[in-house]
C-alpha cells in the first residue's frame, strides 16, 4: 500500500488538477450581485455632512470608526492607532465575552499576531501552546505535528479562553492615547450621496448619538446587523457545536488538539487553560437535542461518550453530569462585498467558515495585516470614492490566505462527517490513512491547516491526492466492476465537495489574483 505514496504521483496529480481548475474557470460564471438597493436600506440612514467633512459629535476629529471590539475590531484598533490614526471603537458590550469558539489560534495566526505587535496578548491568560493534532478513527490514532522546525521555539498554536484574549487586546488598544473605546449599540450607518459618513448609535445610558469619520470599518461579528448594507450575505448553518469543559483531565497527547472522526460528525478536544479541556461536539443540522428536558445529556452519554478516547471517558461523563452545556450554530459565509465609499467589512461580519479547523482568527489577523499595509502610505482618508477604489485591492490581496483556510474548513468538515454512502466512507478512510502516511502527506495538509502555507493550489493537489489514494486502495490488488464504480463516485464526490466552495470563493481571485485589475491598485496621490 505504501507504493501509493510514491512522491512522483503528486506530479501527475498536479497536471490533472490544473486541467480541472482551468476547465472550472471557463465554465463557472461570475456571481451576480442582486438586491443591493433593498438590502442597503435596512441599516443605512441618510445624513448631511458639515462642509463636506466628517467630524464626530463631541467635536473631536476621528480618522476611523470601528464597529465592534472582538478579535478583529480590537486588533485593528491597536494596529491603526499605532500607525497614528485617531480611532473610535464602539462595542456593544465591553465586559469579558464568554464564548465556546474562537479559542484556538493556529501558528499562522500567531505569526500575524507577532507582526501586529500583539503577541503579549496571549500572556498572563493561562494560554496553552499547541504543537499539532491527534486524529482518532475506529480505535486507531495518528499524530500530526505542525512543521515548526524553521521557526523560533516560541512559535506554535495557542489555545485559551476567548474572553480573556479579547480583554487583553482591548486593554492594549485602549492604552494608546489616540484610540477611544466606547460601549454602545450601533443602529445604522450614516450615508450621504452613496458614501458612508459615520454611524448612529445608542450609548450605555440610552442616549442616541452620531459619530463621523472618513472611514467606518464594521467588525460586529457573526450576528452582524449592518452587513446587509455592505455585502450580499449568503449564510449557511451546516451544524451546531455543543460545548463542554472537562476539568483536571489529561489528553492522550499533551499540547495537541484532538479530532475524533465520530458518527455522525467530528468531536474536538483541546486545552483552554492548564486545568481545563474544551470539548466541542458537532451536531449536524440546525436543531440540537433539548438541554432543558435532558435530551442533550442523554444524547451525549449514549451516542457521543462511547466514541471518545478511553483516557478521557470518565472526565467527559463527569462534565455532562455537571450540566454546564452550551450550544452555538456554526456559520459559513463567503466574502461577497459591495465596494462602498467610506466603509469596509472585516472579521466574521465579512467572511465566515466552519470552525472545525480553527482558522477564523488567522484569517481576521491576516486581513488586518493586508489592510494596514494598504492604509499605511495614506495620510488623508477624506476622498472616499478614491479610497474605495484603492481598497478594492484588499479583497484580492486577502484571497490566497483567506480562501485556502475557508476552502479547507468546508471541505474537511464534509469529508470528516460520517455517511451511509460507500464512496463517502472510502473518502473518509482514505483521508485518515493518507494523513497517517507521514512525510509530505501529513506535513503538507497540516501546514495548510495551520496557516503556515496558505496556498490554494497546494490545497487542491492534496485534496485530490487523497481522492486518488482512496481509488488506488479500492483497485488494488484486483479491481472489480463494483470497486471501479465506487472509485468513480469517490472522485465525483470529491469534486462535488471542493468545487462549489472554490466557486463561492472566486476561482480567478483564488488561483489567479494577478489577473484581477484591482491587484495593481496604486496609492492615490496626496491632495
Amino acid at each position: 500500500m505504501r507504493k501509493m505514496a510514491d512522491p512522483y504521483v503528486l506530479a501527475w496529480i498536479s497536471v490533472f488538477v490544473t486541467t480541472l481548475l482551468a476547465l472550472c474557470g471557463v465554465v463557472l460564471k461570475r456571481r451576480k450581485v442582486i438586491g443591493i438597493s433593498s438590502a442597503r436600506t435596512e441599516s443605512v440612514t441618510s445624513v448631511s455632512a458639515v462642509d463636506g467633512e466628517c467630524r464626530s459629535a463631541d467635536g473631536c476629529d476621528t480618522d476611523v470608526i470601528i464597529v465592534g471590539a472582538g478579535v478583529a475590531g480590537s486588533a485593528l484598533a491597536h494596529t491603526l492607532g499605532k500607525d497614528g490614526r485617531r480611532v473610535h471603537v464602539i462595542e456593544r458590550d465591553l465586559s469579558e465575552p464568554d464564548r465556546i469558539v474562537g479559542e484556538l489560534l493556529q501558528p499562522g495566526g500567531y505569526l500575524k499576531l507577532i507582526e501586529l505587535g500583539l503577541e503579549d496578548c496571549v500572556e498572563e491568560i493561562d494560554a496553552q501552546q499547541v504543537f499539532g493534532y491527534a486524529l482518532f478513527k475506529d480505535g486507531k490514532r495518528t499524530r500530526l505535528s505542525y512543521p515548526l522546525e524553521n521557526f523560533h521555539s516560541d512559535v506554535s498554536g495557542r489555545s485559551f479562553h476567548n474572553g480573556r484574549f479579547i480583554q487583553r487586546m482591548r486593554e492594549k488598544a485602549a492604552s494608546l492615547p489616540n484610540v477611544r473605546l466606547e460601549q454602545g449599540v450601533v443602529t445604522s450607518l450614516l450615508e450621504e450621496k452613496g458614501t458612508i459618513r459615520g454611524v448612529q448609535y445608542k450609548t450605555k445610558d440610552g442616549r442616541e448619538l452620531t459619530a463621523f469619520a472618513p472611514l467606518t470599518i464594521v467588525c460586529d461579528g457573526c450576528f452582524s446587523n449592518l452587513r446587509r448594507s455592505l455585502c450580499n450575505p449568503q449564510v449557511d448553518v451546516p451544524s451546531c457545536f455543543v460545548g463542554l469543559v472537562l476539568e483536571n483531565c489529561h489528553l492522550p497527547y499533551a499540547n495537541h488538539g484532538h479530532v475524533i472522526l465520530a458518527d455522525p460528525s467530528p468531536i474536538l478536544f483541546y486545552p483552554i487553560s492548564s486545568t481545563e479541556i474544551r470539548c466541542l461536539v458537532d451536531v449536524p443540522g440546525q436543531k440540537v437535542p433539548s438541554i432543558a428536558n435532558g435530551e442533550m445529556a442523554n444524547y451525549l452519554k449514549t451516542v457521543v461518550a462511547p466514541q471518545v478516547p478511553p483516557e478521557i471517558y470518565d472526565s467527559f461523563v463527569a462534565a455532562v453530569d455537571k450540566g454546564n452545556i452550551r450550544t452555538m450554530p456554526n456559520r459559513s459565509m463567503p466574502a461577497s462585498p459591495y465596494p462602498t465609499p467610506g466603509a469596509l467589512l472585516m472579521g466574521d461580519a465579512f467572511n465566515m467558515r466552519h470552525p472545525l479547523t480553527g482558522g477564523g482568527m488567522t484569517v481576521a489577523l491576516s486581513d488586518i495585516v493586508v489592510l494596514r499595509d494598504l492604509l499605511k502610505p495614506l495620510r488623508d482618508l477624506n476622498d472616499a470614492p478614491t479610497l474605495c477604489k484603492y481598497l478594492e485591492s484588499f479583497y484580492t490581496l486577502r484571497k490566497p490566505v483567506a480562501s485556502t483556510i475557508n476552502t479547507l474548513a468546508g471541505a474537511l468538515y464534509k469529508v470528516f462527517c460520517a455517511s451511509p454512502d460507500q464512496a463517502r466512507k472510502e473518502m473518509r478512510q482514505a483521508c485518515f490513512d493518507y494523513l497517517s502516511l507521514g512525510g509530505v502527506f501529513s506535513t503538507g495538509p497540516i501546514s495548510l491547516l495551520s496557516g503556515l502555507n496558505p496556498r490554494p493550489l497546494s490545497l487542491v493537489l492534496h485534496f485530490f491526492a487523497v481522492a486518488i489514494y482512496g481509488v488506488g486502495r479500492l483497485l488494488l490488488p484486483f479491481p472489480s466492476p463494483k470497486r471501479i464504480w465506487i472509485g468513480a463516485r469517490l472522485i465525483s464526490g470529491a469534486s462535488g465537495i471542493i468545487f462549489p466552495i472554490i466557486k463561492a470563493e472566486g476561482v480567478r481571485q483564488m488561483f489567479f489574483p494577478a489577473t484581477v485589475p484591482a491587484y495593481y491598485r496604486r496609492v492615490p496621490p496626496a491632495n
